[in-house]
């Protein structure tokens, strides 16, 4: 886990938040459940959780999501919000597992450890921590939001495991590369 948090964080949660706000208009309707999409924000989420740790991911799932609503929709639904900081902090929590910034993400145990810690979030965020805030929040009827939870976790574990690791594996090359500069006298 990184325990630092400096101007490289700082930036990381400022691009990225950008990125996944923007992003939020890019969704493909999941048409049997409504308000349901596959959202490539997601993938965003999960690569600077996974590049710059906990926080980074957190600060992101919060911020990202609370403007992407307010912004599309005109008002923000917490109970999605507060499941994709979840997703996003504990993908990040694992970050040196993945050694993403060493450049051996792309090993086969590097990606099996991800993308198991990324289904495992998704899981609890949106099988368990989603539908219950959208009951206690919102009085929701309870067959519906478990349905749309499990098709959210659904799409985000694809999502995820397709353009996050893509993304992940991408710079990770690069970052391993850029690690072994050294100065020349």
């Amino acid at each position: 886990m990184n325990k630092k948090f400096g101007i490289k964080e700082v930036v990381a949660v400022g691009i990225g938040t950008a990125i996944f706000v923007a992003l939020t208009a890019v969704q493909i309707p999941l048409f049997l459940i409504p308000n349901t999409y596959l959202q490539p924000r997601m993938a965003i989420l999960a690569f600077f959780a996974a590049a710059f740790g906990p926080i980074v991911g957190g600060v992101i799932g919060v911020l990202g999501h609370a403007l992407g609503d307010a912004i599309f929709y005109g008002s923000v639904w917490w109970s999605w919000v507060i499941p994709e900081a979840v997703v996003g902090a504990a993908i990040g929590f694992f970050a040196k597992q993945y050694a993403v910034k060493e450049g051996n993400f792309i090993s086969t145990t590097n990606v099996l450890i991800f993308n198991g810690v990324q289904t495992a979030a998704n899981a609890i965020a949106w099988i368990g921590i989603a539908p219950a805030l959208d009951i206690l929040i919102y009085a929701e009827p309870t067959n519906k939001v478990f349905i749309q939870g499990a098709f959210a976790f659904v799409g985000n574990i694809i999502i995820i495991a397709i353009l996050g690791t893509i993304l992940i594996s991408a710079y990770s090359k690069i970052s391993g590369k850029s690690s072994g500069l050294k100065l020349e006298d």
